[in-house]
């Protein structure tokens, strides 16, 4: 019985030790790559708030009003958005070439998928950007001009163009990512529909009373029933 005992807890540690040996230098040196990584990242945004400037940048972000919609109070500059991004992107790189050290299948796949959806994910990112910036500019568009032509609930009209316009945006990116496509696909034909459908019977029904006014006074005009067409009978 103790024989057996002490063969069993020596194939447990002669497995533990191999464990320990094929992962532990691995692991180390996955640790050092992310801290030199760290540092470096850490050192590169000590820089960058030291030395870069970005007036022109600054300027834009203003103008464009990507400023407010970043940051609510208006104070984001441009060195704080690229230094920030600089950190966070050497910080990813720093994990992708720890990851890269293990030099296993599974590592393998996760880093390659990653960069491989990498670029991908920054241009579903900007359209994103593009159509929340683009959804403001045309809600602020509508609320004045509903404003200035007097039309019911200015704001939920600017609140519905803007969401209309997001949700393009998501659709948008969503294909772009070939991320449940058919179902964003969908969505997006239904929507358009409902908004041509809603605007047809707004026209049509608004448009009726001018056209019953329009044939009364067409009627008047053509002097009553004694002056009926020949054809008025069909």
């Amino acid at each position: 019985m103790v024989a057996t005992l002490q063969s069993v807890l020596r194939e447990v540690l002669a497995r533990l030790q191999q464990q320990v040996s094929t992962y532990l230098p691995p692991l180390l040196a996955a640790l050092i790559v992310v801290a030199a990584a760290w540092l470096a990242a850490l050192a590169v945004r000590w820089i960058l708030y030291h030395a870069f400037k970005g007036l022109s940048i600054d300027r834009f972000l203003r103008q464009s009003g990507l400023a407010f919609m970043l940051d609510r109070s208006g104070r984001l500059r441009a060195t704080r958005l690229v230094a920030e991004t600089v950190y966070w992107g050497m910080l990813l790189g720093g994990l992708l070439m720890g990851l890269s050290v293990f030099d296993t299948d599974i590592t393998s796949q996760l880093v390659q998928g990653f960069l491989f959806l990498l670029p991908k994910l920054i241009v579903a990112g900007l359209i994103l950007l593009a159509g929340a910036w683009l959804g403001q500019y045309l809600g602020r568009s509508m609320l004045v001009w509903a404003v200035n032509e007097g039309l019911p609930w200015p704001r939920r009209l600017a609140t519905g163009v803007r969401l209309v316009v997001m949700f393009v945006a998501v659709v948008v990116a969503a294909d772009h990512l070939n991320f449940a496509r058919s179902v964003f696909l969908a969505a997006f034909i239904i929507l358009v529909g409902g908004i041509v459908l809603s605007a047809c019977l707004a026209v049509g029904i608004g448009a009726s009373s001018g056209l019953r006014r329009y044939l009364e006074a067409r009627k008047s005009d053509t002097g009553g029933p004694e002056e009926r067409s020949l054809w008025s009978h069909l």
